[in-house]
């Protein structure tokens, strides 16, 4: 886990200092960093990081976190999600609160889209939610205001919901979100990768769409612009051959991911059912 917390050290840059040290922890963190900069990915900057983990620390602030109920599971946790573990940059340690049962085998569709959606657009993700939930699926999506909330809060109508943060589960963002979130907490649960009390950062909210994406079988864009986040969920699906379905809204991301990605599967504005 402290490696993993490491700036710089995501999943591929993790994978390659085991690979490059033979799976040997204990090696990497003995390493000079003449040695660890000779992995694809490590600068001197994150070389010396690595040198100044404290594992005393570290385990000081599991212990901390446990105590605030986040579970802590790395990739050989028989609780982390197997839909990432194929991912080449799938996070090295993942973070939950909440109800992790079934975790391990989750079977998702994400729903996600702008957070200032339209009339008809709100209408479309409370039914798309409430349809996935209805064949037994887990709705993942952001937290985020628009879409995103629309889709946990109709999930939780009658199954189970998952919320991936840009931020640490001890540190809701949106702060709004923090009822929402709880009751989240009861049926599903919220995940990250970053440090459970981290601030929200641009990076972490992009970041956190491959994980959306990863943990689903397919990704449903309910209405976005171009420059919209969920078009970062879409491109990240599309890199993990999951599934992308799109609203056949006028909004210009939508009709680019329909008019330029021939693969992306059109789901019509007069929705009248759901076939996953």
């Amino acid at each position: 886990m402290a490696l993993s917390l490491v700036k710089s050290v995501g999943g591929v840059t993790f994978a390659a200092l085991l690979a490059h040290f033979n799976h040997d922890l204990d090696a990497v963190l003995k390493a000079s960093p003449k040695d660890l900069c000779e992995v694809r990915g490590i600068g001197k900057t994150t070389a010396l990081a690595i040198q100044q983990i404290d594992l005393d620390n570290t385990a000081r602030t599991i212990g901390r976190w446990q105590q605030a109920g986040v579970h802590i599971l790395t990739r050989n946790d028989p609780a982390y999600p197997r839909a990432l573990k194929p991912l080449t940059d799938a996070p090295p340690t993942l973070f939950g609160l909440g109800n992790i049962d079934g975790l391990a085998a989750l079977q998702g569709i994400a729903v996600v889209g702008t957070r200032h959606p339209s009339e008809q657009a709100k209408q479309m993700a409370e039914m798309l939610a409430g349809e996935i939930v209805k064949q037994g699926y887990a709705v993942i999506s952001g937290l985020a205001y628009g879409v995103d909330s629309i889709a946990h809060l109709s999930a939780l109508a009658g199954g189970r919901t998952f919320a991936v943060l840009g931020s640490g589960v001890l540190n809701i963002y949106p702060p709004d979100h923090y009822e929402l979130a709880q009751a989240i907490m009861r049926r599903g649960a919220l995940l990250c990768e970053v440090a459970p009390d981290s601030p929200v950062s641009t990076p972490g909210l992009v970041a956190r769409n491959r994980i959306i994406s990863g943990l689903s079988q397919g990704v449903i864009i309910v209405e976005t612009d171009k420059d919209g986040g969920a078009m970062h969920a879409a491109r990240f699906a599309r890199a993990q051959n999951r599934t992308v379905y799109a609203v056949d809204f006028p909004i210009s991301g939508n009709q680019s991911l329909l008019q330029e990605q021939p693969d992306t599967i059109k789901l019509p504005m007069d929705f009248d059912g759901l076939v996953l």
